[in-house]
């Protein structure tokens, strides 16, 4: 260890998860603010933890901006379907169960909640992904779910915080029908990774350099974005599964938030948060 020396003390030294962030200050979208939060997450390797494979991973994954050019061309491509305008349809990732009647079932549940909740079913497109390509170890294959995106369209008259509230309650609705449900087998698989107008969500139970090799998405030189937020994670508190990887629907956390002293004079800088946030306009 180097000695103490101007902010560092070795007295100090911990470990723990890693976390990026990275925005054009315009909010000008391109592919390079993913390739440039894919260099940061792979930077932060010696952050995340893996098991006694090397090849599967705590979890890692990368939160973007929604981007439009690109999930408008594959709706086009995939479903045959045209996306409303920019703020008036929401895409998300979902794990689904890989037994095809449990998954059916699930689909069939969150297309049923998105009629009641007054919104528009526009369609699921199977995610890209490439399993050997990216080299996704043992114990991560046995527990991978089957992935899709789902696209939905706001209703007439509904848009903005309104829409997202629908889509809020749509996820929680279908989560709390089908993670819960012993009848579905597999139920635990099923996860809504996110569901909104704003940012969509890749991540699994992967290291760091296995994110973007493993969800061909991302190479797309339309898939653009202002903003991008990146986790390798190091589970501390809970095992590590697919569900569990960061980061999460609009934040980051290090892991560490329950178990380190907090240092920080309270009264001066107000509170003391373990945890990176961005709150979405």
């Amino acid at each position: 260890m180097p000695g103490k020396q101007g902010l560092y003390d070795p007295a100090l030294e911990k470990d723990s998860c890693g976390v990026g962030f990275v925005a054009h200050i315009k909010g000008e979208a391109s592919h390079q603010i993913v390739l440039d939060a894919d260099h940061i997450l792979q930077r932060m390797v010696h952050r995340g933890g893996c098991g006694c494979e090397a090849n599967t991973g705590d979890g890692a994954g990368i939160l973007t901006s929604l981007p439009y050019d690109f999930l408008s061309r594959v709706a086009s491509q995939d479903l045959g379907v045209e996306l409303p305008d920019k703020g008036r349809f929401a895409a998300g990732n979902v794990f689904l169960p890989v037994n095809q009647d449990s998954r059916a079932h699930c689909k069939k549940i969150v297309e049923q909640i998105i009629a009641e909740q007054g919104q528009t079913f526009l369609g699921w497109r199977l995610l890209p992904i490439d399993t050997d390509g990216a080299d996704v170890g043992p114990t991560a294959r046995q527990s991978q779910p089957h992935m899709e995106q789902l696209f939905i369209a706001a209703a007439d008259g509904i848009e903005g915080d309104a829409f997202e509230r629908q889509l809020y309650m749509i996820r929680k609705r279908s989560t709390h029908a089908l993670r819960g449900d012993e009848n579905i087998e597999q139920s635990k698989l099923f996860y809504i990774c996110s569901l909104s107008t704003k940012v969509i969500i890749y991540k699994g139970m992967l290291t760091a350099h296995q994110v973007m090799a493993f969800y061909p998405d991302l190479h797309a030189e339309d898939f653009t974005a202002h903003l991008a937020m990146v986790h390798s994670r190091f589970s501390t508190n809970t095992f590590p599964s697919w569900d569990r990887a960061q980061p999460n629907r609009f934040m980051s956390h290090n892991g560490e938030i329950n178990t380190l002293p907090c240092s920080f004079d309270i009264k001066r800088y107000g509170s003391c948060l373990g945890f990176c946030f961005y709150r979405f306009k």
